[in-house]
Formats: C-alpha cells, sequence, structure tokens
C-alpha cells in the first residue's frame, strides 16, 4: 500500500474471495461485515491524501464472535439465543481496531460461549457456525474456543485476527493452528463489550502468523477504559509499540534465564516434549541460559479452585452482560437463567451433541460475596502467583519459562467430546499473566507450539524471546487443507 502497489480495498476483496473459497470447509468464518469494503475505501481516500494511521491503516482483521460491535454484524458467542440482539456500543477492542484503521472484515466461528458451557463439549463447534475444521487436516480439532480466528488465520482468510482467552482459549488454538498466539497480562487489553466468562482470567489477545504481526496487533488494543476497572493497573506497563523487542541484533535469546517447568507440562505427548526440546536445544545454542528443570512447585494445585472461580464469575458477568443489551433489542435473553431455558426449549439445534452442565453449575452459585469464592479467589491467586510463576521465577532468577503448548491436535469427536490431553495454559492464565505461543514443528504434518511465559506485564520480555526463537527455527509452513492427516 506504501508502494501504491496494493489498496486496501484491493487486499479486502482478496481475503473476501478467499473467505468464500475455503469457508465451507473450514467453517472458520461466521460472518461478514457487509460494510468492509466501504471501510476499505474510506481508509484508501485517507491515504491519499497522506494520512496514515499505523501499520494497522486498511489492514483486514477478523474478530471472535464475542467480542460486540455496533454496525449491521451479530456479537452473538456462537448462539441462537442472542441472534438479533443488539449491543449499545463498541467493545474497546473494536473501536481500538477502528481508531487504527483496520478494516473489520467479519465475526469468526468459536467453541460456542467460549466453551463454557458442557464438559463434554467438542471445541469448535457452535449452532450458529456448525464445526470449525483444521486447515492443517480438516479431520482434526482447532482446540481453545479462539477456533475460528485460528483457522482463519492458518488458512490465510484475513492479515490478522483478535481472540479472547480465560485458559487456553488463544494459545490452545494458535499452537494446533502453527501460529503465534499473545494472551496478555489480564487488565492490559479491556474487556469491556466483550460477552465474559471470568473477569479475574478474560482477556482479549492477538492471533497471528508471525511475533511481528503479534507485536504490531497488540499495540492497536492496549490503553485504559474506565468500563473496565482492570485497566487502570496497566498504567505505566501499556505500551502502544511492541516492535521495538524484536531484536535482530542479540535475537532476544543471548543472556536470557529460562526455566522448564517439566512436571505436569511435559510427558503427555513424546511429540510436543521432542520438539520443545529441540527448541530448548536452539535456545541454547543462541546464548540463553536453560534451567532444567524449574518446577512449579503448585503446578497440580491450580484446577479445582480455578472451576470454582470460573463458575461464581461466570453467572456473575454473564448476567451483567445480558442485562446491559441495548434496550431496542428483540431477545429475550437476560440472565443466564433465560439462556438456559432457551437451550432447553431449542435443544435439537442448541444441544445436539452437549448438553449445558456448567451452566447448570453456574446458575447454582450465589453472589461473589459468598466465602466458598472468595477462598477459591485467594487460593488460586496464591497458588498460580505467590506461590507459583512469581515464587519459580525468584528463586531460579528467570526472565521466562517455557513449556509445550499443548500436544499435536487430537480428531474432532462429536460423539465423545473433546478427548483429554495436556498443556501449559493454566497457571498464566490463573494467574493473570502473559504467555505466547510461537511454532516449534510438526509431527505426521500437524502442528505443535511452544509456550513462553512469565511474571505480570511482561510481554516485552516475552515478545523478544520468542521472536529470537522464531527468527532461529523458522519452522512454520501453511497448510493444504488436507481431508485428513496423512500418516
Amino acid at each position: 500500500m506504501t508502494r501504491g502497489a496494493l489498496t486496501s480495498r484491493s487486499i479486502t476483496e482478496q481475503y473476501l474471495a478467499r473467505i468464500t473459497a475455503l469457508n465451507g470447509q473450514l467453517h472458520a468464518v461466521l460472518e461478514i461485515n457487509p460494510d468492509a469494503l466501504t471501510i476499505a475505501d474510506a481508509m484508501d481516500a485517507e491515504r491519499r491524501r497522506g494520512t496514515v494511521r499505523g501499520p494497522l491503516h486498511g489492514i483486514p482483521v477478523l474478530i471472535k464472535d464475542n467480542i460486540a460491535t455496533l454496525d449491521k454484524m451479530q456479537t452473538t458467542a456462537g448462539s441462537l439465543a442472542l441472534v438479533g440482539a443488539r449491543v449499545g456500543r463498541d467493545s474497546f477492542v473494536a473501536a481500538r481496531l477502528r481508531l487504527a484503521g483496520a478494516v473489520i472484515l467479519g465475526k469468526t466461528n468459536l467453541s460456542e460461549w467460549a466453551n463454557f458451557r458442557s464438559s463434554h463439549s467438542t471445541s469448535g463447534w457452535s449452532a450458529r457456525g456448525g464445526q470449525c475444521r483444521n486447515p492443517y487436516a480438516l479431520d482434526r480439532t482447532t482446540s481453545g474456543s479462539s477456533s475460528g480466528s485460528g483457522a482463519a488465520i492458518a488458512a490465510n482468510l484475513c492479515a490478522v485476527a483478535v481472540g479472547t482467552e480465560t485458559d487456553g482459549s488463544i494459545v490452545d488454538p494458535a499452537s494446533r493452528c502453527s501460529l503465534v498466539g499473545i494472551k496478555p497480562t489480564v487488565g492490559l487489553v479491556s474487556r469491556a463489550g466483550i460477552i465474559p466468562i471470568a473477569h479475574s482470567q478474560d482477556t482479549a489477545g492477538p492471533m497471528t502468523r508471525t511475533v511481528t504481526d503479534a507485536a504490531i496487533l497488540l499495540g492497536a488494543l492496549t490503553g485504559e477504559d474506565p468500563r473496565d476497572p482492570a485497566t487502570a493497573a496497566s498504567r505505566g506497563h501499556a505500551l502502544t509499540d511492541y516492535t521495538k523487542f524484536l531484536d535482530q541484533k542479540t535475537r532476544g535469546l543471548a543472556g536470557a534465564r529460562i526455566g522448564v517447568p517439566r512436571e505436569h507440562y511435559f510427558g503427555y505427548s513424546p511429540h510436543a516434549d521432542q520438539l520443545v526440546n529441540d527448541a530448548i536445544e536452539i535456545m541454547r545454542a543462541a546464548g540463553a541460559t536453560i534451567v532444567d528443570p524449574a518446577p512449579i512447585a503448585t503446578a497440580k494445585e491450580m484446577d479445582d479452585p480455578e472451576f470454582e472461580v470460573l463458575l461464581y464469575e461466570f453467572k456473575a458477568d454473564l448476567n451483567a452482560y445480558l442485562a446491559d443489551l441495548a434496550p431496542s433489542t428483540s431477545a429475550s435473553i437476560r440472565t443466564l437463567a433465560d439462556l438456559m431455558a432457551f437451550n432447553d426449549a431449542n435443544r435439537a439445534t442448541e444441544m445436539p451433541f452437549f448438553a449445558q452442565e456448567l451452566f447448570v453449575k453456574a446458575q447454582a452459585k450465589g453472589p461473589l460475596t459468598d466465602s466458598a469464592y472468595l477462598e477459591a479467589l485467594a487460593k488460586c491467586r496464591r497458588l498460580s502467583r505467590t506461590d507459583g510463576i512469581d515464587a519459580t521465577m525468584d528463586k531460579y532468577q528467570l526472565d521466562a519459562l517455557v513449556a509445550p503448548t499443548n500436544g499435536p491436535p487430537p480428531p474432532i469427536d462429536l460423539v465423545n467430546g473433546d478427548c483429554g490431553s495436556g498443556g501449559s495454559s493454566t497457571p498464566a492464565a490463573v494467574a493473570g499473566y502473559p504467555s505466547i505461543t510461537v511454532p516449534c514443528g510438526y509431527t505426521f504434518g500437524l502442528p505443535t507450539g511452544i509456550s513462553f511465559f512469565g511474571r505480570a506485564w511482561s510481554e516485552g520480555t516475552l515478545i523478544r524471546i520468542a521472536y529470537g526463537y522464531e527468527q532461529l527455527s523458522m519452522l512454520r509452513r501453511p497448510p493444504h487443507l488436507l481431508a485428513a492427516v496423512e500418516l
């Protein structure tokens, strides 16, 4: 665009054509923004007048369908229950993208309600969008709940995408689609206008094909927002340009101290273990000091209190979001109880494969003043922060921790739901600390990622280390939409 060889309109048209050609196989995009070309034309006109807002000016972006937009698109979390519901204003994320000059191309499919409806769910399925498929092998899961964002970026249906995470929903699909995903510190990016799960862990973040793109997109999303009090803590920590951490000279690894928490975060996939062990040797050869092992003593203790916190906060936060929908909406869904009743009345379309056990458990919870909630929240913070990531990094004087993000993507199974597999997203998710995943190789053509995570507000350090590894390895290769994995 700077050279005049392309325009925002021509790029947008090419992405729209690619979505038309491939989305029937992938089910990655729920809907196209009918104003996308109009926005692209406006950005081209600004560029001709000499105004360029920044690196996202005129760039097509897809966002997850739980991120509200005040336009002609829906915001439904993949559920038929919110079709026709209208929001009163843009989410902070959408507003920041518009301010940066991005073209919001459309909304991506997701695991319905961000995968917090059933303990037997199949990741990537929603009533609105059907089953999202992995572009590396269409019989394989995209994982997480930002499944459509992952599949869309991997298949080059847009330039960059935005996902959301409570625990794993950015980094897991990014890993299984051979992408870079950044789960920021909670409070770095406002959650205002995003359909919630839990305010202590929810955040939006970039999903891209390179660390450079992720750094650019992250800088456009940050900022304090009075609608999300958690962003006040980002003052003095948030940046609008993270590309300064893309250090070509040192490649980000020389002198870095990186810990390897093997217990609990390795051992579930020999394929992932081998790829990450290979990556560790690349980093060691580049001058990083590898502390191996560097265990997180509380690694096995976080799951139960986390689940309790999520149930309590989901009920409270979702009820608040639904109550704040625009008064003119035709939808009658104003509470979690209303939503459950809708699903029961529409079982054939909303619950053909799995039910809503998590909704039922959340509905049974009391207010956020309950001692059970307060005790679980305090326990989460102690286990993940004070006695967890912080304690480990202090003990071994680390800049980052590293582990397999997850294993290669398993087959989609709508009969039994997701198969159990390990991952390393929980410590950073429960703590509200940042993590970044980068491609680290393939098994039978199926991707695996490596995750770097660390202290609160350490995005710059993690980007520097992740970029250094990415530039030394350069492992990502594009998908070919195989019908099934080639064994």
